[in-house]
C-alpha cells in the first residue's frame, strides 16, 4: 500500500482567493505521481485539528476574513508552532503569511496580532502592489507568481527572505527588494497565481521535506507511467512559466 501523507488546507472556506486552492492540488496530485497517497483535510474555523498533520498549506484573504479566523487561528497557535518546530513544512500565502507574523496593522487602524511563527511584521500601505513577479532564491532557482497585495511586510530577526525581486517588481514592500520569508520549512510569500503549479522544484521542497520527516527517505516510485505524467506536468509548467515571467505587470 502507499505510504500515507496527511496534507492540511488552513482555512480553505475564507482564505482561499486568486487560485490559491491550486497549490492544494499541486501537492496532491505530484504525491500521487511520487507514488504516495495524499490524505487532505480541510481545516475551517471550529473544526477537529487532524489527527496527523505533515504538511501545511494557507492562502490569501481579505481583511474582513483575516479579522474572521483571528480567534481560531489563535486557538490553534500552539499547534501550529509546535509543529513549525518540528520541521513540519508550510506554505502559507498572502493573508495567511501576514498572520503567521508578529502582526498586521490594517488601514483602517486595526491591529491584528500575528502567531510569531515567522519574523515578520506587516503595515498597512495606500499604494497597491500587483501584478506578475520573478523572485531570485537560493534553493528554488526563479520563483514565478502574481502579487496582489497593499500590506508591506518587513523581516527582522532570524527569519530570511525567501527572494529577492528586480528593479521592476515590488515583493515584501517595494522598498527593499525582498519577497516572502523563510524560517526552517515554513515559507510565507505574497505569490498568488497560483504559485506551486509554475514552480515544482517549490512543490517538490514541501513534499520531499514532509515525506522524509514522516517515514525518514524520499523514494519516488519507479513506475514509468507515474514519471511520464510528472514529466509532462513539469513541461506543462515551464511553459506557464515562460508565459508568466514575460507578461507586464
Amino acid at each position: 500500500m502507499a505510504k500515507v501523507i496527511d496534507v492540511v488546507s488552513l482555512y480553505p472556506r475564507d482564505m482561499n482567493i486568486y487560485g490559491d486552492w491550486g497549490n492544494i492540488l499541486t501537492v496532491r496530485r505530484r504525491l500521487e505521481l511520487y507514488g504516495y497517497e495524499p490524505r487532505l483535510h480541510s481545516y475551517n474555523q471550529g473544526d477537529d485539528w487532524p489527527e496527523h498533520v505533515d504538511v501545511v498549506l494557507g492562502g490569501g484573504g481579505q481583511d474582513n476574513c483575516q479579522k474572521r479566523i483571528t480567534a481560531d487561528l489563535f486557538r490553534r497557535a500552539a499547534d501550529l508552532r509546535a509543529l513549525a518546530a518540528d520541521g513540519v513544512p508550510m506554505l502559507m500565502i498572502c493573508g495567511l503569511y501576514q498572520l503567521f507574523g508578529e502582526y498586521f496593522q490594517t488601514n483602517d487602524g486595526s491591529r491584528l496580532e500575528g502567531i510569531g511563527v515567522l519574523g515578520v511584521y506587516t503595515e498597512g500601505h495606500e499604494k497597491r502592489m500587483i501584478g506578475n513577479l520573478v523572485e531570485h532564491t537560493k534553493d528554488f532557482g526563479d520563483v514565478i507568481g502574481y502579487e496582489n497585495h497593499s500590506g508591506q511586510t518587513f523581516l527582522r530577526g532570524d527569519t530570511a527572505a525567501l527572494g529577492h525581486v528586480d528593479h521592476e517588481g515590488m515583493g515584501n514592500n517595494g522598498e527593499d527588494h525582498t519577497e516572502g520569508a523563510r524560517k526552517g520549512n515554513v515559507i510565507g510569500t505574497y505569490m498568488h497565481g497560483s504559485v506551486l503549479p509554475k514552480n515544482p522544484r517549490l512543490a517538490d521542497f514541501l513534499i520531499r521535506s514532509a515525506v522524509e520527516r514522516r517515514y525518514g527517505a524520499f523514494e519516488p516510485s519507479s513506475d514509468s507511467v507515474l514519471r511520464a505524467r510528472l514529466k509532462h506536468l513539469d513541461e506543462v509548467a515551464g511553459r506557464a512559466r515562460d508565459v508568466a515571467a514575460t507578461r507586464p505587470r
